[in-house]
């Protein structure tokens, strides 16, 4: 079989203005970016044609560091859709060039389930990412040259939260000193970067639901504290509409096509173990406006991106899921049943087996929200009959629907056993009025004891020093309200990725509470978990060349 670029670049593209026409969007209100991508101005979003489209929400069981296919499922199920007669659309969200040249390689697919170009996408594409990045860094420089001019003055801070961000891995940039070599350079601080996928911004732009609310959220993002210890924010600053500017024309949803000439938004990028992991709602609700079909995924396993897609994104943006498909595979489970890593290819049907106990937790988890749930096994060649028909018969023994996907190797054909399945169930037992894991009007210990307790079955939760100063900053403040984002590690029900499996008998132990109140939740930092990856051994960037001026080494 080819790889995935070599897929990718076989392919024939459709000009994207015919496809945006076929949508039923009017020639004036594409915005070309070049021949194959474009940006499609979110005043088209309908909110009745909304509420008349069925969303599709596919998560999945707690993956291997290899990861677990998501975004290739979601990919071939549109197509499948597509080939049983359905007007289907991808909502997804935009790689980022830390893990694309670190551990990844790309996030648009893979094998005959991808969107393309997906070098573009891969890389710089509409450069949303970049304006994101230049609001943040923009609002730090305009924030430590505010310090630098009141240095002395009782205007100036006493404490800066923001930090600036860069959609790259560094670990060597996540904790510095800025303003080094005289006053003439500024004031010497602790400072330190993010990754641009985890930062405020990000998150802001991704629940905007206009440019008018985006201005909003921006000026209530906290920057710092004065010496009366009151918050000082972006409109103090005054710079929102300044910041507002920068991220005018990446506000609207990007339009790009499936392998197989489907339609596909893809806007905004917020990891799902140090961010709330969902494409912009923008982009959901323009899918939603134009697909009767939306098929939309959230980060990691379904303890983190569905939790936070379900109980944040769902609950801000008032979207009811029709459905979620939940994907397993024979490596996650044997890896969670115990095999070793070194194995889990090979056949192992009782290691398989004890596997399922993952699975039956995150299926139980989804059910507690009301969603009806399609399990899927997302194939790989390795894979026996023995073990997907065991896996199949597993569910069916526990009322759970389930189907096979090949889509990685046979696209939208692989994927009509679970289209077919998933449109049974959606015409027949969709999702339930969603259920909250927790009220808005709980207190954040609470809130967060109803995640670590409800969804991943810990003991409870345990606020360290500097997350018990912020609870009482957060109180003070009235935030108290705000839903919670968790950023953990995505190899474990824990905070620790050693505890694989069915972790049970543990504390999850909170470092820090950021309140980003512009975004709108509280981020609660469990263990170890830093906000600015690290590169692995052997990174990506290692095997991404250009030759006789094609791109190779991106998947």
């Amino acid at each position: 079989m080819k790889t995935d670029i070599e897929i990718a670049q076989s392919a024939t593209l459709r000009p994207i203005a015919q496809l945006a026409t076929e949508l039923g969007i009017n020639e004036e209100q594409v915005i070309p970016y070049g021949r194959f991508k474009a940006k499609i101005p979110y005043e088209n979003i309908d909110e009745a044609k909304v509420a008349q489209s069925k969303l599709i929400l596919v998560t999945a069981i707690t993956p291997t560091k290899a990861g677990i296919g998501k975004t290739t499922v979601g990919i071939a199920l549109a197509q499948g859709l597509h080939k049983l007669g359905k007007n289907a659309i991808l909502a997804l969200r935009e790689p980022s060039l830390g893990p694309c040249f670190g551990m990844k390689g790309g996030a648009c697919g893979g094998g005959y389930a991808q969107v393309l170009p997906m070098e573009d996408i891969n890389l710089h594409f509409t450069g949303d990412f970049h304006a994101i990045t230049s609001a943040n860094n923009m609002i730090a420089a305009l924030l430590d040259n505010y310090q630098y001019q009141n240095r002395g003055t009782d205007k100036a801070l006493k404490q800066i939260t923001w930090r600036r961000v860069l959609d790259v891995n560094d670990r060597s940039l996540r904790y510095i000193v800025t303003g080094l070599n005289g006053t003439n350079n500024g004031i010497p601080q602790e400072a330190g970067f993010d990754i641009t996928a985890a930062s405020e911004i990000m998150a802001v732009f991704c629940l905007a639901t206009s440019l008018e609310d985006l201005r909003q959220r921006i000026d209530q993002i906290i920057l710092g504290y004065t010496f009366q210890n009151k918050p000082f924010t972006v409109a103090d600053l005054g710079v929102g509409g300044a910041i507002t500017v920068l991220l005018k024309d990446a506000l609207d949803p990007n339009l790009v096509q499936t392998l197989e000439g489907g339609a596909a938004f893809i806007h905004g990028g917020p990891f799902a173990n140090i961010a709330h992991g969902c494409n912009s709602v923008l982009a959901t609700k323009m899918a939603m406006t134009y697909g009767e079909y939306v098929i939309t995924e959230a980060g990691f396993g379904a303890d983190l991106g569905a939790e936070k897609f379900l109980n944040i994104k769902c609950r801000k943006a008032g979207l009811q899921p029709s459905a979620t498909v939940l994907i397993a595979t024979s490596q996650a489970l044997k890896l969670h049943g115990g095999v070793p890593l070194e194995a889990i290819k090979a056949p192992n049907l009782k290691g398989l087996q004890e596997g399922l106990k993952n699975l039956e937790r995150h299926l139980e988890n989804l059910q507690s929200f009301g969603q009806s749930v399609v399990v899927t096994f997302n194939q790989y060649h390795f894979d026996t009959n023995e073990e997907m028909d065991f896996t199949a018969e597993w569910c069916r023994a526990r009322g759970a629907d389930f189907a096979p996907n090949n889509g990685f190797a046979e696209g939208g054909e692989g994927a009509k056993p679970l289209a077919q399945k998933l449109i049974e169930v959606v015409e027949k037992r969709p999702s339930q009025a969603l259920k909250h894991t927790y009220a808005l009007e709980d207190k954040i210990p609470e809130k967060l004891h109803k995640i670590v307790t409800q969804i991943y079955r810990g003991r409870g939760v345990e606020l360290g020093k500097n997350a018990q100063t912020a609870l009482k900053k957060i109180e003070s403040l009235g935030l108290s309200h705000l839903p919670v984002c968790i950023a953990k590690t995505q190899y474990s029900f824990s905070d620790d990725p050693n505890q694989i499996g069915l972790a049970t008998d543990f504390t999850l132990h909170i470092e820090n509470l950021i309140i980003n109140r512009g975004a709108g939740f509280i981020v609660a930092v469990a263990g170890e978990m830093m906000r600015m990856p690290g590169l692995p051994k052997d990174p990506q960037a290692l095997h991404i060349d250009i030759v006789d001026g094609k791109i190779t080494g991106l998947s």
